[in-house]
């Protein structure tokens, strides 16, 4: 089985990944940080130099060979990774994943993402809490279309981590 975390940023896909991965026994990858290794720079710089189309495109290609590999591994997506291509479709397709939605309530969202907003590039031009929450949003509205496709759906909004993967563990 490969389990597949999706969710907006600052969901906590990348911590519920590694200790979901852990309980499980399972090889842990984040797609950015695989992104990141296949073209040998920051996501960040990516963006800022190649834009979000030519980032979108290697996202696709990188996520196509991970589903390819023979092994089973947790992998947790980038927020927008659903949304674009025919990313949706692959994972949907492939009998051997089950994708988790980790939702979470927008005003958590805000709070969690504002601090750090720097180090995320589709966010780092947001000023105030008021913009931000504004632009996440707009972003949960039209993304929740491919996110409530997934087969498990959990609300961690008031979820620790150890919570959210006990949860998980219960449900696969």
């Amino acid at each position: 089985m490969k389990i597949v975390l999706c969710g907006y940023m600052g969901s906590g896909k990348s911590q519920v990944g590694r200790l979901l991965a852990s309980k499980l026994g399972l090889v842990f990858f984040d797609l950015d940080d695989q992104i990141e290794i296949n073209q040998q720079k920051s996501i960040k710089k990516i963006f800022s130099e190649k834009g979000e189309i030519f980032f979108r495109k290697k996202e696709n290609e990188v996520l196509k060979e991970l589903l390819n590999a023979p092994e089973n591994f947790i992998l947790s997506l980038g927020g927008g990774t659903p949304c674009y291509a025919d990313n949706l479709e692959i994972l949907k397709n492939n009998k051997e994943v089950r994708l988790i939605y980790l939702k979470v309530e927008l005003n958590k969202l805000t709070k969690r993402l504002f601090n750090e907003k720097e180090k995320r590039p589709l966010i780092s031009g947001q000023e105030s809490r008021e913009s931000l929450n504004d632009f996440i949003r707009k972003h949960l509205f039209e993304r929740q279309y491919y996110y409530l496709q997934s087969d498990i759906i959990l609300d961690v909004s008031e979820l620790s981590i150890e919570e959210t993967v006990n949860s998980l563990v219960k449900q696969l």
